[in-house]
Order: structure tokens, then sequence, then C-alpha cells
């Protein structure tokens, strides 16, 4: 049913042994970084600095940093429990019948459960720095040596869309200017950019407001790639089993989440814009300076005896690879939904989750495999993807062995690799002009006659289920072990 704040999470972690607590004093400047950099490469446990350089606040890292912390953050065993509890809410479908609909009633009214609420209090504005708020205050880390400065990563950046009032919730990276001033790096193809273009257009200043902490799945609900217009809080109302509770802020008129850690609350005029970066990024490398908005601080609310959230990025796999595999898992069936064909997907880690995807279907006609590539680049945040294959149905898309066998052996390159042009991430520093780029498919399925392949495709070898039964029963026999 979620956790109170981000202390019950962390005292969940520690029960399980996934937590390690450094007691000795570090830095917030590279040292805390480095550290946990060298923790995430070894598959370590999340990290409670307890006692940082200058400051009384301790800082949490590499918090979902494995498959078990994201699903203990998301309160299951497994990531496809998730996974099957939005394809049974997806498979309600539109009700026909009268009977069929007071079937239903029971599942559409957990799901008004999970509508977020204001209430009138919340722990996190406990203390409130409001003529003195100074992001002096709190303990934000520079990550690596090059970087433009010190960052907030782990945020949950609330704005309101200015048409119809509706909330998005963005997690992005803010590059600390000053006391009083940071960066807000969302990107032009973000939700939070196209609000921002509403007040740019209205020539008004957008209030904005950061929490930092409380539910986990609060915080990677701000990661998820939601539809425009729907609610990031819902998603995390539903992922936690209870809806999420809201406070007003104390300076502008923007809810939060009662239970974060830390909030943030200011402006963002529109008709300001600073550089921002260079910052090293999770593809790796450094993402280069370019212009942003920029927020101005006023108000800094939190909890008694706050936890500081920081995630650091770099060359995968870092943190990050989670939130991206929780979101590869949560949204299979929102995919599937729009192309039933696909079995399985896998945006694999070092690819960024951006450059690469694998894809297992069902192939049912000639050049199914290029609808789907197709399909694929015109669904969300999907259509950064620079690189597509798909395979047939019997394919493990996590087994990387299997994959490569079967590309090696299932293509022919002039025939099966397809390109095409369109949007690539604003990270991509590879692509010929910035945000615009190619992309290919790869087929390397199975080929018909249909397709122009004239020859008989080659059945491949495999031992009979008995002989496999037989050895299996008599390994001990051989002495093998």
């Amino acid at each position: 049913m979620g956790y109170g704040h981000l202390a019950e999470f962390v005292a969940c972690l520690e029960r399980a042994g996934e937590l390690k607590r450094i007691k000795v004093e570090t830095d917030s400047y590279l040292e805390i970084s480095q550290i946990t950099d060298r923790v995430c490469k070894s598959r370590g446990p999340a990290l409670l600095f307890e006692r940082v350089k200058g400051f009384n606040m301790p800082v949490l890292t590499n918090t979902f940093g494995s498959y078990k912390r994201m699903s203990l953050a998301l309160g299951v065993n497994d990531l496809e429990e998730v996974s099957k509890k939005i394809e049974s809410l997806l498979e309600m479908g539109i009700p026909q019948g009268l009977i069929q609909k007071l079937r239903l009633i029971p599942k559409y009214a957990r799901l008004m459960g999970y509508i977020p609420e204001v209430v009138k209090k919340g722990s996190c504005q406990e203390v409130i720095y409001q003529n003195d708020a100074s992001f002096g205050r709190l303990p934000i880390l520079q990550y690596w040596p090059k970087d433009g400065g010190r960052y907030l990563t782990a945020t949950q950046v609330f704005t309101k869309n200015l048409e119809d009032g509706r909330r998005n919730v963005g997690m992005y990276r803010m590059q600390v200017y000053d006391d009083h001033r940071t960066g807000l790096h969302c990107h032009i193809h973000h939700d939070g950019y196209r609000v921002f273009r509403q007040y740019q257009e209205a020539q008004t200043n957008m209030e904005v407001a950061i929490a930092l902490g409380g539910d986990p799945a609060v915080t990677y609900a701000a990661s998820a790639p939601m539809p425009w217009g729907m609610d990031e809080l819902l998603l995390a109302g539903f992922l936690r089993g209870k809806k999420v509770e809201l406070v007003k802020c104390k300076t502008i008129d923007l809810e939060v989440p009662g239970n974060a850690e830390i909030i943030l609350e200011g402006y963002v005029d529109p008709g300001e814009m600073a550089e921002e970066g260079p910052f090293g990024d999770h593809t790796g490398y450094y993402s280069p300076p370019d212009y942003y908005p920029v927020f101005h601080l006023t108000c800094i609310t939190h909890r008694q005896n706050p936890i500081f959230p920081a995630i650091l990025v770099g060359k995968p796999p870092m943190e990050d690879a989670f939130l991206g595999k929780a979101t590869e898992r949560i949204f299979l069936p929102l995919i599937r939904s729009q192309v039933p064909e696909i079995i399985d997907l896998n945006l694999p880690v070092e690819g960024g989750f951006h450059n690469l995807a694998i894809v297992s279907i069902k192939k049912e006609y000639p050049f199914h495999a290029r609808k789907v590539m197709h399909s694929l680049w015109g669904l969300g945040q999907l259509m950064f993807l620079k690189v597509i294959i798909i395979v047939d149905e019997d394919v493990d898309v996590h087994n990387w062995s299997e994959v490569i066998w079967k590309v090696g052996n299932s293509i022919d390159p002039k025939r099966d690799i397809c390109f095409a042009d369109g949007p690539v991430d604003v990270l991509d520093h590879a692509s010929y002009l910035p945000m615009v780029g190619s992309k290919m498919g790869i087929d390397a399925t199975k080929k018909w006659r249909e397709e122009g392949y004239d020859r008989v495709w080659p059945e491949e070898a495999r031992m009979s289920p008995e002989i496999v039964q037989l050895v299996e029963k008599r390994w001990k026999e051989y002495g093998l072990g």
C-alpha cells in the first residue's frame, strides 16, 4: 500500500539487506558520485551517506539500482506483476451490456480510488524557509568533473497546463546557478516543455514546484513516459495501491505530495533562458551546453530530518537503468494494446533505452516486421529508437546470444535492413542534425516466399525431446556432475 515517506522505504531496504550506511564524512563534490559509480557498476546496494561535508542532511543514492530494489519500490515481488495488473485493467474494455457493466464496477471503483486527493497538511511542510530560501541549504551533488555545476537529478517537477489546469509531472535535471536560480532541462519533446510553450505564448510566468523524495512510486511515475494529458500521480496511485495525498504550496498555486522530503517552490519567466550544461549524461557522454528555461526559487519546505535523494547517471549500467527497465515492463501491455502482434520487447540498458529495441512478434503476413517497426516509431517516446531488431515469437529477446545468432543467420543485409528519418533524442550526439537523424530497422524473422524468398528456409537443428529426457534422467550416471 505504498510508503508513508522515504525513511520507510530506506528501512525496508535495510531489512532486505539492500542498503549500506556510509558513516564517515564524504564530500558532495564528486566524492559521493565516485563511490556511487563503483557501487552501481558492481551491482551493490543503495547508499545512505550520513555525514555529508558542510551539511546536516543525509544523501541517498543508488536507490533504484537493482531489480529487487525497483520491485520493492513498487511493492511487488517482480516487475511482471505490475505488467499483469495493467493487462487486467486493459482487458476490462468497453462494457456492452448491463450485467457486464455491473461486473466492472469493482474494478472501476478501485481505479477511482487512486485519484490524488488534496489534504490540509503534510509532513513536507514541517520546516519552511521563505525569505531565507536558498539552494545552499541542500547537499546538491556535482557528479562529474566537467559538469556545468551541481545538479538536482531525482526531481518530480510539477507544472500546470495553462489551457485546462491539468497537472504535469516530469523528471528533469536542474543545474544550480546560484542560491536562487537553476536551469530546467526539459527537452523540446517533453510534456514539460509543451506546458512551458503555453506560458511563452501567453507571456506570463509559469509556476513550478519540485518535490524530492517521498514514496518511490511517485519518483518513478515522474520519470514515466505518460501520454499527454494523463496524470502521472494517477499512475503512482495505481502502482502503490493507494491515492497520493497532496498539499497546497505556500507561495504558488500548485499541489505537491504531502509526504515528500523536500519541496522547492518557484517560477519560470518564459522570456528568460540561460546556458545549461555540460552534464555527464545517461549515454555515458557529456551532453553539450544549450539554452533552457530558468527556475527562480521562492520557498523551500521540508520534513523534520529530511533525506536528500540523488540519481547518478553516466556510462551504463547505472541506477537509471532499472527505472528504464521498469518502464519497459510496465508499459509493454500499453504498447501491445496498440501493436498486438508484439510478443515481447527488450530495450537494452547499453542502448540507453532509446538507441536500440529488440522485439519479438507473431508474424502473420509478408513484411509484417516492417509494419511493426514503423508502428513503434510512431508511438510516443519510442519515436527516438535508432535501431529496431525484429525476431520471431520463439526468440528470447532478453538473451543476447540467441538474438545475435538469429540476426547473424537470418538476414540478408540488402533485403532485410530498411532506413528512415525522424526525430532523435536531444542527447543523441551522433545524428547529422540536433534532434533529427536516421533510423534502421532489421528484419531478422524467417522469410516467406511472398517476401521474395524462393529457397527453402532451413530447419533448426534440435535434439528430439525423448533423448533430452533420457540424458537428463541418466546425467549422474555419466559422472559429469
